[in-house]
């Protein structure tokens, strides 16, 4: 076995590759950019090298920086966990001219399965089943909207270097193909730095399962079987399960088999995915194949009860794969979702900042959790937003389901805004409860899913309110040199009538207060015109148990200093910020006259000039920011006084980069 391993890559995989390697008495050495020096892989690792500035083009994608450090810190091996140079051919040729080992598979299976389009022409000829399209050299436009014809609408437009689902468009008739193309390509180039297509007949309410498969350098390639994601939004897996409610024993079988055909025809070495398509009448068709480790991998860990991690190490050191298909099996069930600091009500605009507070739920047989940030740590612009992986297992999906929604509850993020309430809602929804969910219907029908501006009600202000006195007076009581001395009690008593005190509570913008007399835990509560007894209140084990008008509630929350975390009966999350009882001044909106920059970015397209009338709603400015592009639109309708960008500009949060006249 290797003694010392190089992780090319940061956050969460290298973290997740550096426990396993420390398990197996691996030296492990990690790189890091300059925005990256106090990351916590950085920490976890034996030793870190730097490799250049916070843009990934001058650090995690520098091969020559990386190859440099591996060579410096005695590497036998490089371990290039996901994204980055995980699928590069010329990485992996270098790292095998200079003589290291790339833990991953040979630079020409990379290479067959890096292109979509020669990818489609390789497994045609190996009958696995593909999807009708255009997959050819040819890239002339008219060509192309040509060949679109042909296929037929609804197609697909695929960036043929592309991955995850960045550029994908989908096109419905011939007038909407040149924009789709010219969009499609113009991402591309960003991103892959290869703006050719390919095109596909799109499949209407598709599925999208893919197989896990593994092989050696001995001739032996496996499945451990499937994965479905078919929860996404814009292409971008949401969440992730195993084994699929969708299949039938017959066709995991027969999805199994092509899966490993398609290995061989690379004669492929290492972990890797095999993706399908999936009708609704389980038609199944080759979609793509992943030369690496995914980020829904622990699913399958816990369900085969295996470390995917340790097999690469294991296979690229030479070992045979320690079974044969007929031994493989699967036990339970999990799920595994994405904690993003995002704000899914922003159109999951990406956040950066501080995480002031990231409490998580603990460890267990049935929870596990793969994250490459703590509390304190901040979330930066130049990588994915991603604060944790949270995967769960159980004997069957509608346990597992509940340990999600459990665990999810039990997961709290201050700083950044995060998509926990979106993940929620989706894990209670019917959807994805009767395992009918494709891979458009969160687009379709994503109003059912955004949490919004849910107001809450009296019975949920009564209830935060009643946590957070119960709080105060523990908190005095514990500070007080008498804790049996009356002057301990937070109750506001006065000489000559029953004491007030005002719970001040906000949540999106929004200042609730209530009026409250008692002490320890027997309230008498208000709000406006409505009244409530609480009577025999008290906190225990994150929950809230008292008698509201006589009615028993047992309510999961937590209470600080700072704020109050509730769900009501229904499951809907209520996060409040705790204020001041008697300093707070309401603070007007922005006015409609700027656009500015919601974060740092580069624009990518400039859609309007000075002097312009424009809409409201009209794109004005695409912009691209932390691996995705946000379109920026006119706030109302109105003349354009100015514009204070040019195409390919980088700029500052904050920014304005627009103004209307008066």
């Amino acid at each position: 076995m290797f003694e010392r391993v190089l992780i090319a890559n940061r956050g969460e995989i290298a973290c997740r590759v550096i426990r396993t390697c420390r398990r197996l008495g691996i030296h492990t050495i990690a790189v890091y950019s300059e925005a990256d020096k106090d990351a916590q892989h950085v920490r976890l690792a034996d030793e870190a090298w730097p490799i250049g500035g916070p843009l990934p083009a001058d650090s995690y994608l520098r091969i020559d920086a990386i190859l440099d450090a591996a060579k410096k810190s005695g590497a036998q091996a490089i371990h290039p966990g996901y994204g980055f140079l995980s699928e590069n051919t010329a990485f992996s040729r270098a790292c095998k001219d200079a003589g290291i080992v790339f833990i991953g598979p040979d630079p020409e299976s990379i290479d067959a399965m890096g292109s979509k389009a020669a990818a489609k022409q390789l497994m045609a000829k190996h009958a696995v089943p593909l999807v009708p399209g255009y997959s050819g050299d040819q890239q002339d436009n008219a060509f192309l909207a040509e060949q679109a014809h042909q296929v037929g609408y609804p197609l697909i437009i695929k960036p043929s270097a592309g991955g995850g689902g960045k550029g994908m468009q989908i096109v419905r008739s011939d007038a909407e193909f040149p924009e789709a193309l010219a969009t499609a390509q113009r991402v591309a180039q960003a991103a892959f730095g290869d703006a050719s297509m390919l095109l596909e007949r799109y499949v209407e309410h598709p599925r999208h399962i893919e197989f896990q498969i593994f092989g050696d350098r001995h001739g032996n390639i496996i499945h451990l079987g499937e994965r479905e994601c078919s929860a996404q939004r814009r292409y971008q897996k949401v969440l992730e399960e195993t084994p699929s409610p969708f299949l039938t024993p017959e066709k995991r079988a027969d999805m199994g088999a092509a899966a490993v055909a398609a290995a061989r025809a690379v004669n492929y070495v290492g972990a890797g995915t095999v993706e399908f398509i999936v009708g609704p009448a389980g038609d199944f068709h080759f979609m793509e194949m992943n030369t690496r480790l995914q980020v829904e991998h622990p699913v399958t860990e816990l369900t085969h009860g295996v470390d995917l991690v340790e097999w690469q190490l294991r296979i690229a050191d030479g070992e045979p794969l320690p079974l044969v298909q007929d031994d493989v099996v699967s036990r339970g069930h999990a799920i595994e979702v994405r904690l993003y600091a995002e704000d899914p009500d922003q159109n999951f605009l990406p956040g950066s900042g501080k995480l002031q507070t990231l409490r998580l739920p603990s460890p267990s047989q049935h929870v596990r959790l793969d994250g490459g940030v703590i509390e304190g740590d901040t979330v930066t612009i130049f990588y994915d937003p991603m604060i944790a992986k949270l995967i769960v297992w159980d004997e069957d999906r509608p346990k597992a389901l509940q340990r999600m929604r459990e665990a999810l509850a039990a997961s709290e993020i201050i700083g950044p805004k995060s998509n926990i309430g979106f993940l929620e809602r989706l894990v209670r929804h019917s959807a994805v409860v009767e395992g009918r969910i494709d891979t458009g219907y969160l687009d379709r029908h994503l109003e059912e899913f955004l949490v919004g501006d849910v107001v809450p009600g009296d019975t949920v202000l009564f209830a935060a309110a009643t946590a957070a006195l119960l709080h105060d007076e523990a908190s005095i009581r514990g500070a007080a040199s008498d804790p049996h001395s009356p002057w301990a009690r937070a109750d506001a008593w006065r000489i000559g009538h029953a004491g007030k005190r005002i719970v001040a509570l906000t949540a999106r913008e929004q200042r609730y207060d209530i009026e409250a007399h008692g002490h320890a835990g027997d309230y008498q509560l208000r709000r406006g015109e409505t009244a409530c007894e609480v009577r025999g209140a008290r906190l225990l084990d994150d929950c809230l148990s008292a008698r509201f008008d006589d009615e028993s509630q047992r309510v999961p929350l937590r209470v600080d200093a700072a704020h109050v975390l509730l769900h009501d009966g229904d499951g809907q999350r209520y996060s409040f910020s705790r204020a001041a009882a008697f300093a707070w001044e309401a603070t007007d909106a922005a006015g409609g006259n700027q656009i500015i920059a919601p974060m740092p970015g580069r624009i990518v397209l400039v859609k309007a000039r000075a002097g312009d009338t424009v809409e409201q709603g009209q794109e004005l400015l695409v912009m691209e920011a932390m691996k995705m592009e946000l379109a920026l639109k006119a706030p109302r309708a109105g003349t354009i006084e100015s514009i204070n960008a040019t195409q390919g500009e980088f700029v500052e949060a904050d920014a304005v980069l627009v103004r209307f006249a008066e």
